[in-house]
């Protein structure tokens, strides 16, 4: 295996005298190891702990105004569209996974947190004015097409930003951005539909299957398309500067997700007829939306073949392999024969970290978090390393594909 260019190999070399110094023993407290600085997993965990006890919170108090047995079966058909929606983001997110915690702490605010923050903020400003105010007409435009929209989508977004400013190294670029909107969307609108759902259960008059059928048929995506536009732009950000850029970045991408969602609740108000509008209006926004998306992928294949292609020149990864490796075509080829000679989890972890060290090297050209992406960039090839010596020993010990040990 050839030598490998390090990321210092770029820097300038240090005066002899600094060389000369800095070869001597050093003192014993500098030598004392450090421990990694377990801030960024405390956060974590206490991030989830708080949206946890928001998603407590909220079901108390739908068990109390909605009932038990409303708000149960509401619950239960609110998961279909989640469903819809997870799998989804599945797809989005198969190239470059992003890590489960981050994920669950998502949904978590979305579900808990996004929601509270919706009913508190309506609560206190239907306290603040006249009761025949609240019940006009006017009042329920505003809120509905004003109010909401700027409420529910900051509070969705400034999940998606603390993701960003407390896990950046977790933050690759725009199709995370959208991943990590996605699923605090999807813990919205799952418990906003819970209390849809319930309200229409309990009315004597309502008609559980047509607003089910709207929401959990006709518009899933809805919320993901909306609070979607507001991770665009705190990924465009992450690929190009620090936090203050991100931080803009959820400005600017509020302002789609704000008039997106805006016109969704308004056009209710101003249409004759709905689905007509839904057809014209919606399904070419979701079409635009989608096609925005696999333009996305295809950019996050390219960025792994590119590295992948550096590292393979540097001697890290045979280049007979990238054309399976850095395709999906060739990985899906791959994954389906490993799992057939019961190589599948091996399989995956050695794609997983291949795609995660071509971002990783990414972040270094970029010069975005250098250390921490030069620490990352070292851990990856150490266990690329070892998931393709165990590949390679696995391949070799299935009956008839010996030949191709030396292509892994």
């Amino acid at each position: 295996m050839s030598a490998t260019p390090s990321p210092e190999a770029n820097l300038a070399a240090a005066p002899a005298e600094v060389q000369a110094e800095t070869r001597q023993a050093p003192h014993p407290m500098l030598a004392t190891p450090v421990r990694r600085r377990s801030t960024p997993l405390v956060l974590g965990i206490v991030g989830i702990i708080v949206a946890s006890i928001a998603v407590v919170a909220v079901g108390i108090l739908f068990l109390v105004w909605l009932g038990p047995g409303f708000t149960a079966f509401a619950a239960l058909l609110a998961l279909i569209p989640l469903a819809l929606v997870l799998l989804g983001v599945r797809w989005i997110d198969r190239w470059e996974p992003e890590p489960r915690g981050l994920l669950f702490f998502a949904f978590l605010w979305g579900a808990g947190m996004a929601v509270a923050t919706a009913l508190i903020v309506a609560f206190s400003i239907e306290n603040a004015i006249p009761v025949d105010a609240v019940q006009s007409a006017q009042y329920d435009f505003v809120s509905s097409v004003v109010i909401s929209p700027i409420v529910e989508e900051t509070a969705k977004g400034l999940g998606v930003l603390l993701i960003f400013l407390f896990a950046r190294r977790a933050f690759d670029g725009p199709v995370d951005g959208v991943v990590y909107a996605a699923v605090v969307a999807g813990g919205f609108a799952f418990t906003e539909n819970i209390e849809y759902f319930a309200i229409e259960l309990s009315d004597p008059s309502g008609s559980i299957s047509q607003i089910f059928f709207i929401r959990g048929i006709l518009s899933p995506f809805a919320h993901v398309m909306f609070t979607a536009m507001t991770g665009l732009f705190i990924g465009l950000a992450a690929q190009r500067g620090g936090r203050w850029l991100g931080v803009g970045g959820f400005f600017v991408g509020l302002i789609p997700a704000i008039l997106l969602h805006a016109l969704w609740n308004g056009a209710l108000y101003v249409v004759n007829d709905f689905f007509a509008y839904y057809f014209l209006v919606q399904v070419p926004l979701f079409a635009l939306a989608l096609t925005l998306v696999v333009l996305l992928r295809r950019r996050e294949v390219a960025i792994t073949r590119n590295r992948l292609t550096e590292y393979a020149a540097a001697g890290w990864f045979n280049p007979g392999e990238l054309q399976t490796i850095t395709t999906p075509a060739g990985r899906r080829v791959a994954r389906s024969w490993a799992k057939a000679h019961g190589l599948g989890k091996l399989m995956s972890r050695y794609l997983t970290d291949a795609t995660h060290l071509a971002f990783a090297r990414e972040r270094i050209i970029r010069g975005r978090d250098l250390i921490g992406a030069q620490a990352d960039e070292a851990a990856l090839l150490a266990r690329v390393t070892e998931s393709r010596r165990a590949l390679a020993a696995g391949i070799a010990a299935t009956p008839g594909t010996q030949s191709t040990a030396t292509a892994v």
